[in-house]
């Protein structure tokens, strides 16, 4: 049975690509809400990027699992329908494979070792071709067929010999001749169709055939099969007449002689994006395209009926707006909510959706607010992310962005989740999050990098704090010889970093591409020297840097 009925109810609830803990947390948090009031429906967190130390942190404080990766909103091979056809082995009978066919009401049948790796696929075209196509009295010789396959195609019985060996020598006959003719015609290793006629049967003993098929079931005599046994001959007996075994005899052929093999095929991955595998549809012509995982071991098979009509992936955004944020494609993606308390992004949609934006320091502090409103009770470990993402988002409170709410929910959160000093815990997390020593100058950068688009003009702003000077010089050094290199990837014109000392209340801004330090100034009234100006005060990107960016180039532009 395919996985669509089953995947078409997962939604999945994701933060921005370089995710921060309020991201990680409220997507934990409403994935748990959405479970509870929303069934039938599977809600699963996942992360568009990789966890910064100060949310490992929180995630092993409290025990909870890191969510699942998830960087590309772009549909995937292994979320549509995959007809789950079962293998079979390369060495069943044509008539097996079409038995098979018929009973499962399918046109392709993938052929597969014990190990479930791909050799080949062959199809009800591939079938039909051999019977119009082969004349070869030695076509049973060529394929290397087994007796056992000769008799259970001829619904026969092997009366003596080997079923296992194999035909790899000589023609198929009808010994429909007088004996006189039929010795003279027969050649060493055929296997020869014969009747009851036991001066037939001693000619072909004579002539060491490899195998005599007797038709209508006739007897064989004891002494005949006797001398048979003694020279290797099998003996098949098949209740069918002359007619009916040359008609079917074919079929015995093992469907690797047919089959097209792997390196002639068209595969793909769990792993495809679907958007590129259509293409390549697009200028085939096979019916079928067997799945491989990634390990190539054999899944499924998919033809273009599974496209009609897919759907993207479904999901929720928390934490954000922006498109430049969102993970990878998510033009692609079903869209179905967005909780977030930042300024109104550039994210698009085909259909109208629900759009919760609230003018607080933390969408964890949203979070808190939906499980009120449902009645539900929040689980301590939940209370404890929820509780350090607005411990993070409002610096441990002294962010402008924070709210009075805020600060109560999160004291509220503390009590449920045990936290009994909420400034000695704040410490620890911000400790581990501004641990950045073993760490390269690009894991810092990206760490908590976002950028924006504002009136044409593409900016990154990415932000580090930390409880000591001495910790952010460290850092600076790294950034300084590392973040030119960034400027001008992805149409970004200009890049800030804000060194950011909460103790102090201050942000270091530095200041990167041609109108960086013009921004700055014309923003704040700062001056930038060597590249860098401190802003007292200033330590929200979300509330004080972006907005007063924004300003200043609307300002500009007229």
């Amino acid at each position: 049975m395919s996985g669509k009925a089953d995947r078409k109810q997962i939604v999945y609830i994701v933060g921005h690509r370089n995710p921060d803990t309020d991201s990680i947390c409220s997507a934990i948090a409403y994935a748990d809400i959405k479970n509870k009031i929303k069934k039938g429906w599977k809600h699963c967190p996942m992360r568009a990027g990789q966890i910064n130390e100060e949310t490992e942190f929180v995630l092993n404080y409290f025990g909870v699992d890191s969510p699942g990766y998830l960087p590309d909103a772009g549909t995937q091979v292994e979320e549509i329908e995959i007809h789950k056809v079962e293998g079979v082995a390369g060495d069943i009978s044509v008539k097996r494979a079409w038995n098979t066919m018929q009973e499962e009401g399918i046109v392709t049948l993938p052929v597969t070792t014990k190990a479930n790796r791909l050799e080949g696929l062959i199809t009800v075209t591939d079938i039909a071709k051999s019977y119009m196509d082969v004349y070869d009295s030695d076509i049973l010789a060529q394929a290397e067929t087994h007796f056992d396959a000769i008799a259970d195609t001829l619904d026969g019985t092997i009366l003596v010999g080997d079923g296992s060996g194999v035909l790899n020598q000589g023609r198929v006959v009808v010994g429909a001749f007088h004996p006189d003719m039929l010795g003279t015609y027969i050649k060493e290793n055929d296997l020869v169709v014969v009747g009851n006629r036991a001066e037939d049967q001693l000619c072909c003993l004579d002539g060491n055939v490899s195998c005599m098929v007797v038709g209508l079931g006739a007897r064989v005599s004891a002494s005949i099969l006797r001398l048979a046994e003694q020279q290797g001959c099998v003996i098949i007996s098949s209740p069918h007449d002359t007619y009916t075994i040359a008609r079917l005899i074919n079929q015995a052929i093992p469907i690797r002689h047919l089959m097209m093999p792997k390196d002639k095929l068209i595969t793909f991955h769990m792993s495809d994006k679907v958007t590129d595998i259509e293409q390549i549809m697009k200028s085939s012509r096979h019916r079928d395209y067997p799945i491989l995982d990634n390990k190539d071991r054999y899944v499924g098979t998919i033809s273009r009926r599974n496209l009609l009509g897919l759907g993207g992936k479904k999901v929720i955004l928390v934490d954000h707006n922006e498109k430049s944020q969102a993970m990878l494609n998510i033009e692609e993606a079903d869209i179905l909510e967005i909780i977030d308390h930042h300024r109104l992004g550039s994210l698009e949609t085909m259909n109208p959706i629900m759009f919760r934006n609230e003018p607080v320091g933390c969408t964890a502090t949203i979070m808190y607010r939906i499980y009120h409103e449902n009645d539900l009770e929040i689980p301590p470990k939940i209370a404890g992310l929820l509780c350090s993402a607005i411990i993070s988002d409002t610096l441990l409170f002294r962010s402008p962005t924070c709210t009075a709410f805020d600060q109560k929910v999160a004291m509220e959160l503390a009590a449920i989740a045990g936290i009994a000093d909420i400034e000695k815990y704040a410490a620890e997390m911000f400790r581990a999050g501004s641990n950045l020593g073993d760490k390269s100058a690009e894991e810092i950068f990206f760490q908590d990098y976002k950028r924006f688009n504002i009136e044409k003009v593409n900016f990154g702003v990415g932000q580090i704090s930390s409880m000591t000077s001495d910790e952010l010089n460290s850092i600076k050094e790294k950034l300084m010889q590392y973040i030119p290199q960034e400027v001008g990837k992805h149409d970004t014109s200009m890049i800030f970093f804000m060194l950011t000392n909460i103790i102090e209340e201050a942000t270091e801004v530095l200041c990167f591409g041609n109108e960086a330090d013009a921004l700055v100034r014309d923003a704040f009234g700062a001056e930038v020297t060597d590249g860098s100006c401190v802003l007292t005060h200033v330590i929200s990107r979300k509330k004080q840097l972006i907005p007063a960016f924004l300003r200043a180039i609307q300002q500009r532009n007229g």
